[in-house]
């Protein structure tokens, strides 16, 4: 869904630019306060989110080069919004898909420049809030179960794809430079999106479920909706055979603090699929036009399409310049974009995190001290 130059006019473009702009600014302060555990309510979550946030970047990069079929002669691709906010949370979601959109407009010649503030806009902001507020909404009615997230994954997913549709239906209503029937295009653009939201659901809702298999502190959805581990004396024994525990003396010591897991092998993980998506699957992805461009085509929504400023880049269309074996240029441009992507967003993340701590290390403590006397 990544629009071109010259589907939108300037002073929509501007507008939503404008749009763009305020809602990263808000997403900065917000993914401040993600990335230092405020979810969480501890350092750890720090830790934990800010490498893990910088692997979500790279990884939608990655599965977006994954297009897969949904009608004849049309394919779709991964937005992320529900994804990245599902994983790491909202705001830093959105700053997520923008690290993601910026590098793909840039370095590849995918989704204008004047059009970037509409892309993200549409995909990285629309998506992650409807997803996110939808995703919270089942969670509170569903069960308090590990299932319950990746179902609410699915469907807020599902839903947020549509959604982005409508969303460009509207910027399309306001600002198309082609006279086209704004019926036709929401009907067309709807009725696409709708089969394209259901390869986004599959994935996020496989992603998700993989990560809280393996570590479900890592997902900003499940935050206090896992269940901690039970110890029983015996494996026949049911919590009501089980004693009640004593009463801890006065005296005795505090328990001690369970070791901090480390992110270490699932960020492994994490990367070497996305190298994998980008730099070998990526290959087989469907070379059907997506469900914009196959609208534009059949509509007539391109009639003033614009080419792309970076059209001539060494990477423009996701391959290697002058590499002519097809299968080692696409490659290697998928490795390279998902290193540049891992390495720009985990570089805003880290810094974000390292802000947001030195901000709390510069605070007086004379509000903890008055609060302890009063006590």
């Amino acid at each position: 869904m990544h629009v071109p130059d010259g589907f939108i006019n300037a002073p929509v473009s501007v507008a939503t630019g404008a749009v763009a702009a305020v809602a990263v600014a808000v997403s900065l302060r917000g993914a401040r306060r993600e990335l230092a555990g405020a979810g969480a309510g501890s350092v750890a979550g720090a830790e934990r989110t800010a490498p893990l946030a910088g692997l979500v970047a790279a990884f939608i990069f990655a599965v977006q080069m994954l297009n897969f079929p949904v009608a004849a002669g049309t394919s779709g691709h991964l937005l992320g919004g529900a994804l990245a906010a599902i994983l790491v949370g909202p705001y830093t979601g959105v700053l997520c898909v923008s690290v993601v959109l910026l590098m793909q407009g840039v370095l590849f010649a995918d989704g204008g420049l004047t059009a970037l503030g509409v892309n993200i806009t549409d995909m990285a902001i629309v998506t992650t809030v409807v997803a996110y507020g939808l995703f919270r909404g089942l969670v509170k009615v569903l069960p308090r179960r590990r299932r319950s997230i990746t179902v609410a994954s699915f469907v807020a997913a599902l839903i947020s794809v549509p959604a982005a549709a409508v969303a460009f239906t509207g910027l399309y209503a306001l600002g198309g430079t082609a006279d086209v029937p704004i019926g036709k295009v929401f009907t067309a653009m709807v009725g696409v999106h709708v089969l394209i939201g259901i390869g986004e659901a599959t994935i996020t809702a496989l992603t998700v479920g993989a990560v809280i298999a393996v570590r479900p502190d890592l997902v900003y959805g499940a935050r206090g909706l896992t269940k901690p581990l039970e110890l029983r004396t015996s494996p026949l024994a049911t919590p009501a055979d089980e004693p009640a525990p004593a009463a801890a003396p006065a005296s005795a010591a505090p328990a001690p603090v369970a070791p901090r897991r480390s992110v270490r092998r699932v960020w492994l993980a994490g990367v070497a699929a996305a190298l994998v998506c980008a730099g070998g699957v990526s290959y087989y992805a469907s070379a059907s036009p997506d469900g914009l461009e196959k609208v534009a085509h059949d509509h007539g929504i391109d009639a003033k399409a614009e080419d792309h400023a970076a059209k001539d880049s060494p990477l423009a269309d996701y391959s290697v310049k002058d590499i002519t074996d097809p299968r080692l240029a696409g490659g290697l441009a998928g490795v390279i974009g998902v290193g540049a992507t891992l390495a720009v967003g985990t570089g805003v993340f880290v810094v974000l995190r390292r802000r947001r701590n030195t901000g709390a290390d510069e605070q007086p403590a004379t509000g903890a001290g008055r609060s302890s006397e009063n006590v």
